[in-house]
């Protein structure tokens, strides 16, 4: 294929469970040596828009906060984030400080009334698509009153008067309307949030996967920047990564981006990394921006992408509309390659399997979404024939002979340790700068990046100063247009943002593209349960998480529920334009007009692939294809639904938990 078509023939789509040292290899052989623009990870399905709203405000991507932040905020506010079966460890954390003497306000953004919606002061529970609505509320109600920092807005940002004027008309009363939220919640939040000393922000899926995902991931940044709370104890954003590596994916460019962060539309940062790998600048695609997954699929589906190569994800059953993901994955012209711990779904459709090891069975690093990168050792050896995926990644750079300008091979490592200092090199002088870190000193504990001469400890907190990584000349991004996608030009960015200070920027509420009608009257989200994990490829075999949630189950409020006669435990067939699901019902906390799905739900247990023209259990055989135009990361969270009863219950629940935020209610 790369004599006959090129490199635009290859694609690459790894996962956010590898350990850095495989991510960067993975780039390198993709970006460096095939020379395809065609890389992504499963990233852009959990995390690509915290990526993106981190570049909009601060024109790059990192955590400001740390997870320390917790023990000292006075306010912890969670958009979208059910953070109780989501981050279980770091709500532990949570619940310890308001257990604790003088215990944080916390306020909740979610449709479901979820562990954390149940601990929080204000619960807002907003129709699924009006976020945007909603955080523009929030910040008219505190520019309003004042609650901002007018001389950090001046000396550190740019763009507060057109938030100022974009949130003018955005009152309570109109978010009431158009999120279905009571006013004086919305009030009583944006009194929390901005009489706050010390901020904490997190973010999630509830934004992330939702219209106008960076639109509304900005906003949140936009309330930490007009109140000036960056950098201090206490005082941070947490844009929250969905998978353990997936802060890794994003900084070494497996997941599109360049590695170290890097500007892909600046030829100077181009030539670096060119430098540092030690090829010709042409070799590595900057022609356009990378292509985010659902275009690749789109070119496999029309045949311009003719060999994709799978690794550590699962998406016959992880991507929106199956049916069609299917197809495109069983094409004859399609050499599909899957790498994984387990005959996956998407594996059954391979043409070549390669067996991975696991996390165990390997030695590596990877980082928290606060940026504390740990060392993981290997404890036993793999089964049978599997490898670690560095070792299979190496090895396939090899077989194809990839070579740098001196004829020597492109990548130059055998083990882990040789591929972490190369990862180092790469990173001199960019925001993730890992060069102060060594394997024996990650033996101690976790360190934060920045770590090098200047910060040999690591770094806590971003952005203590007021300065950012958004000069021009060394940004990771130049930002997109919120509406369309589109990138600014360099240019424009510069005269937009000479100085290098933080974007403040605004966002109009657009309704979602999918709406309710008489047909398809609700409105579906999906998400996560407590006790799985993605497709259920490793906890799908644990007894203990596989007997706490055995089945797929659709929520309904109590108020639906009552009004069409259905009880606990009855069988709904679930059905949007794309597909149909059965699924026992769970009379839930979850707000009126609005369904819930978990997502885990695959075949590999049952048929092995979903039954041909009959009802599914997968989720995602109902979610649409559409994606946000900034992040392009797709929409789970609105499609229109419809559900009618096929069988009762008999008295017998839902197999759904009871602890979490599927919790029964009774009428």
């Amino acid at each position: 294929l790369l004599r006959e078509s090129g490199p635009s023939s290859i694609g690459f789509y790894t996962t956010g469970q590898l350990f850095l040292e495989e991510y960067y290899t993975l780039a390198v052989i993709g970006h460096g040596g095939i020379g395809t623009n065609h890389m992504d990870g499963n990233t852009r399905l959990c995390t690509a828009t915290a990526a993106a709203s981190l570049k909009e405000s601060f024109a790059c991507d990192g955590q400001p906060g740390s997870y320390t932040d917790i023990d000292h905020a006075d306010v912890i506010a969670l958009y979208g984030h059910n953070m109780a079966e989501t981050q279980t460890v770091l709500w532990s954390r949570v619940l310890d400080r308001l257990a604790g003497p003088n215990p944080p306000a916390v306020v909740c953004v979610d449709p479901r009334r979820t562990p954390v919606a149940a601990a929080a002061d204000v619960h807002l529970a907003p129709r699924p698509g009006t976020n945007v609505m909603l955080m523009n509320a929030l910040l008219h109600h505190i520019i309003g009153n004042d609650w901002i920092d007018r001389a950090y807005i001046d000396e550190h940002t740019v763009g507060f008067e057109e938030l100022a004027k974009r949130v003018a008309d955005c009152d309570p009363e109109l978010a009431a309307l158009v999120c279905g939220v009571p006013a004086e919640n919305i009030a009583e939040a944006a009194r929390l949030i901005g009489g706050a000393e010390r901020l904490l922000s997190t973010v999630l899926q509830g934004f992330y996967q939702s219209h106008q995902a960076t639109a509304a991931a900005v906003q949140v940044n936009n309330v930490h920047l007009v109140r000036g709370k960056l950098g201090a104890p206490g005082c941070g954003i947490l844009q929250m990564n969905g998978q353990p590596t997936a802060e890794n994916a994003r900084e070494c460019g497996a997941d599109g981006d360049l590695p170290g962060f890097r500007n892909w539309s600046n030829e100077s940062q181009v030539e670096d990394l060119a430098r540092v790998w030690n090829i010709d600048p042409m070799r590595i695609p900057h022609y356009s921006a990378p292509t985010h997954l659902m275009k690749m699929m789109r070119y496999v589906e029309d045949g311009s992408i003719r060999f994709l190569y799978v690794s550590g994800t699962n998406p016959a059953v992880s991507l929106p509309e199956l049916g069609r993901v299917r197809e495109i994955l069983a094409q004859e012209r399609l050499f599909l390659v899957v790498q994984d711990l387990f005959l996956t779904e998407t594996a059954r459709l391979a043409d070549v399997v390669l067996p991975a090891a696991t996390w165990g069975e390997k030695t590596g690093t990877f980082t928290n979404a606060d940026r504390t990168v740990h060392l993981s050792e290997k404890a036993v050896d793999p089964p049978g024939e599997a490898r670690s995926d560095l070792d299979i990644f190496i090895d396939y750079a090899r077989r194809l002979d990839l070579r740098d300008k001196d004829g020597e091979p492109l990548v130059k490592w055998s083990g882990p340790e040789e591929a972490f200092e190369a990862w180092k090199r790469c990173t001199e002088g960019r925001p993730c700068d890992y060069t102060g870190m060594s394997y024996d000193g990650l033996r101690g504990s976790g360190v934060q990046w920045p770590c090098n001469e200047e910060h040999p400890e690591g770094t806590e907190r971003l952005y203590a100063d007021g300065r950012f990584w958004s000069d021009p000349e060394y940004c990771e991004s130049y930002g997109r247009d919120l509406v369309t996608g589109a990138p600014l030009e360099p240019d424009e960015y510069r005269s937009m943002n000479p100085y290098g200070r933080a974007v403040i920027k605004a966002a109009e509420y657009l309704p979602p593209h999918e709406q309710p009608d008489d047909d398809f009257p609700f409105v579906l989200t999906t998400g996560r349960t407590l006790y799985h994990f993605h497709t259920r490829t490793k906890t799908g075999r644990v007894p203990q998480l596989r007997d706490a949630a055995p089945e797929v189950w659709v929520e309904m409020s109590a108020e639906d529920a009552a009004e069409r006669g259905w009880e606990e435990g009855d069988l709904l067939r679930v059905a949007t334009p794309r597909g149909r699901v059965e699924a026992r019902l769970r009379v839930s906390g979850v707000r009126p007009g609005v369904v819930f799905l978990p997502f885990h739900y695959g075949y590999w247990d049952t048929t092995g692939l979903a039954p041909e023209g009959g009802d599914g259990r997968a989720a995602n055989e109902l979610t649409i294809t559409d994606w946000d135009p900034a992040s392009k990361q797709p929409l789970f969270k609105t499609a229109a639904a419809r559900l009618e009863r096929i069988g009762t219950g008999d008295g017998t629940p839902a197999a759904a938990p009871t602890n979490t935020g599927s919790a029964p209610v009774t009428r």
